[in-house]
Order: C-alpha cells, then structure tokens, then sequence
C-alpha cells in the first residue's frame, strides 16, 4: 500500500500520517522532512538560500523515487507538492490511495498564525492580510487537490475520527 495525502500546508498531512502509520504499522515519510535531511538545510534555508526551483525539481524526484520502492508507506507531501509540474499525475498513477485533507480557510487560518514563521510561503504575510492569501492561494491549487481518489472533510473532527474515517476507506 501507497497512501499520500495531499493538502494546504497546516491541513494535518504529516501528523495524520505520522499516527496512521504507527496504527497500520508501516513506514510514514514527510516529504518535505526527506528532501531537508537529503541537502542539509530545513525547507525555509532551501527556500531562501537554493530558490524554490531547485526545491520543487528534488520534490518531484524524491516523490517519485518513494513511489517507485517496494514497501508500503505512508506519504505526506508539501502543500505545493500536487501544484508543481506533473506531480499529481504521479501521484495518482504511483499510489495505491490519495486523500486530499481539506480545511476550511478559518481552520487553516488559525492553525497557520501559529507556525508563520516555519512557512517561507506566508512568514512575511501580515495576520490580517492572511486570510486573503490563504483563500486566493487555495482556490488556485484546489483543482490539483480535489482530483485525489478522496477528499477528506477534517474540519471539527478529532485525530482519532480522521484515523478511523481514513482506516475505514483503506480497509
């Protein structure tokens, strides 16, 4: 089993993942935290020091080098993962199953206030500005997510619900 999760940044990939994987027993890998580990500097040093070019090119090359092994996973990919060239092709091609986890703009709002300044994208975004940004930049990749083979309302849901909602749909 291949199981990705698609999502905008904040919408709970890599700490769903992370629980799921523990639960069914397989490997869980955070796409972005492969890609940090591999060149030697977080995602916001890679942003700011090797250009988000150079970023999204290993992006695609590790996502389909973890697609391509024979082990089961379970894969949390960035929030502009599926955007990016023709990785939501791969993804649905290479990938046994692919849940968008989707968030109300409010919800990710509040969750990404929190963490600003661990996103390159919106670290220099005033709080009231980014509510806007998040909704225009949501709109854009929302058709990239919305093609995954599910689509995963995780709004006022616990942990343990989306756990048991995802598990039901895999199994």
């Amino acid at each position: 089993m291949k199981l990705v999760l698609v999502g905008y940044m904040a919408s709970g990939k890599s700490t769903i993942g992370q629980i799921l994987a523990d639960d069914l027993k397989i490997d869980f890998i955070d796409l972005d935290t492969a890609i940090a580990d591999s060149v030697g500097l977080s995602v916001p040093e890679l942003f700011k020091t090797k250009g988000e070019v150079f970023f999204r090119k290993k992006e695609t090359l590790f996502l389909e080098e973890l697609l391509d092994t024979d082990k089961d996973l379970i894969l949390a990919t960035g929030g502009g993962t599926p955007c990016y060239g023709n990785n939501m092709d791969i993804i649905l091609e290479k990938a046994t199953h692919s849940l968008y986890l989707k968030l109300s703009i409010p919800s990710l709002v509040g969750r990404i206030i929190m963490q600003k300044e661990n996103r390159p994208l919106v670290s220099n975004i005033t709080n009231e500005d980014l509510p806007e940004f998040i909704g225009k930049h949501l709109f854009e990749r929302s058709s990239q997510y919305e093609r995954a083979s599910n689509i995963i309302n995780c709004d006022s849901k616990t942990i343990d619900e989306l756990k048991e909602e995802i598990k039901d749909l895999l199994l």
